[in-house]
């Protein structure tokens, strides 16, 4: 393989982590001069330490480097850690001649595990559906999902002109309502008025562009009364790049370009309300306290818990974050990702992962570290959040907002810190669905897995009906 110097890349990297030399060493398992010597370009980046990298810092190799036999290691050594291949590992030794000697054989190898995937991920779509009619390829809110993804869940552009518009409105966060109706008043000729629910029995908050006016429903509460308010501002400011965002984004279908200017538009509601630098040092000062930052910014969790996500500018980066929203039948109703991971793509289905508990001690947050089938290790945080209320049939609308980043991340919670995160017994372990999770005697599995056959002797009753 050709030299891979990524000096300039890997510096940027630690300090914006803000950690030392010495830090990035230890997390890599190598010397603080070996580090030194790797960020002036003096040795070249080693598949071992990509590798590293990669599970310490929750980064794609490829944004670090660009040598196509590296990344091509990287996804080999990344798919052969799948449960599919529970045998023997091929040592590192065995990959790097496989790319090196069979490049083609490697690529096709990676292209059929994406196609294994691909199936997997629709048997996933599948369960509980009688009908495969009920496939969705590429749903609208799968190409967003995965749009934002792409991007890393941060839009620079966004954030810029959030920060424009917040600086020429002023004032400080507590009086946003007030500020916000000023501004729409006083820039755009927009009056805002809060009216009855039996005026407004299924809408919450109406914009009537061409009346110049926004009506918002009494049973929103303040905090969401503000944050509605600064998306009808992002309507009117930030439209432009909303625009060019969403024709850039692939998406063919009108609904599907609609959902995804909602979203980037309430991307821009958030950091408006929440401005990158200062959530991001508040975040960091408090060890990613909630609800520190909920009552520093006026906002709710919820909205403080999807920003956090969002954190991840070049040379200012946060935890990265994903986030789930479920509802009480286990249904994934938001989610975001600022990672790669597996458990923010398709979780929330596993009964392990105690999200659900979180409806039993509403407005407690619930710590959890889990870990997948593969190994992968993660700490998750859960509490409920609250919906409009505006008629008795919609009382305790409660959800579950869950958010979690890698392990290796952990010592930089606050929620993490009373545990110790080597001692035993620590991890739950969890899978993503029971139709394609590998794991033997779990307690709580519920079907039989479609891919691999379950030890079954009718002599003997395991721990479930599906084996023993």
């Amino acid at each position: 393989m050709s030299k891979t110097l990524v000096g300039p890349q890997l510096r940027q990297l630690r300090r914006s982590y803000g950690h030392t030399q010495a830090e990035m060493a230890r997390r890599l398992n190598i010397s603080p001069a070996y580090v030194n010597l790797l960020e002036n370009n003096q040795r070249s980046l080693s598949v071992q330490v990509l590798m590293a990298l990669t599970e310490a810092y929750g980064i794609d190799g490829r944004s670090l480097v660009q040598d196509n036999e590296a990344s091509q290691l990287a996804d080999l050594r990344a798919l052969m850690r799948d449960p599919l291949f529970a045998s023997e590992q091929p040592d590192l030794t065995e990959l790097r001649a496989a790319v090196d000697h069979a490049p083609r054989l490697v690529a096709r190898l990676v292209q059929l595990y994406q196609a294994h995937r691909s199936v997997v991920d629709q048997v996933k779509r599948l369960a509980g559906s009688d009908a495969a009619s009920d496939l969705r390829l590429s749903t609208p809110e799968t190409q967003i999902h995965d749009f934002f993804r792409d991007h890393g869940n941060h839009f620079d552009a966004i954030e810029r002109i959030a920060e424009a518009v917040g600086a020429r409105i002023g004032g400080p966060h507590d009086d946003m309502y007030a500020l916000l109706k000023r501004h729409l008043r006083i820039e755009h000729n927009i009056q805002t008025e809060v009216r009855r629910i039996s005026d407004m029995p299924e809408t919450l908050r109406a914009f009537d562009q061409q009346n110049h006016s926004v009506a918002l429903s009494e049973a929103l509460d303040h905090t969401n009364r503000i944050f509605q308010l600064a998306h009808v501002l992002g309507l009117v400011e930030a439209a432009p790049i909303v625009d060019a965002l969403a024709a850039s984004s692939g998406i063919d279908s009108e609904a599907g370009i609609a959902r995804l200017r909602v979203e980037l538009t309430n991307y821009f509601a958030a950091a408006l309300l929440m401005p990158y630098d200062e959530v991001l040092t508040l975040a960091q000062e408090t060890e990613y306290d909630i609800d520190r930052i909920t009552a520093a910014f006026s906002v709710s969790f919820e909205q403080v818990c999807h920003r956090l996500t969002t954190l991840q500018r070049d040379g200012a980066r946060g935890v990265p974050f994903f986030f789930l929203r479920v509802d009480r039948a286990g249904n994934v109703t938001k989610r975001f990702n600022a990672t790669e991971f597996t458990l923010a793509e398709d979780g929330g289905a596993c009964p392990v992962w105690d999200l659900h508990g979180a409806f039993r001690v509403p407005g407690l947050i619930l710590p959890q570290f889990v870990e997948l089938p593969d190994g992968a290790r993660f700490f998750t945080i859960s509490r409920t959040t609250d919906r409009p209320v505006f008629s008795r049939q919609t009382q305790d609308r409660r959800l579950v907002v869950a958010i979690g980043c890698e392990n290796t991340h952990a010592d930089r919670i606050g929620y993490a810190r009373p545990y110790n995160m080597d001692g035993p017994g620590l991890y739950s372990q969890i899978g993503i669905n029971c139709h394609v999770c590998p794991r033997q005697a779990c307690a709580q599995r519920a079907h039989q897995p479609l891919h691999m056959k379950l030890p079954l002797d009718t002599s003997r009753r395991g721990r479930t009906r599906y084996e023993s």
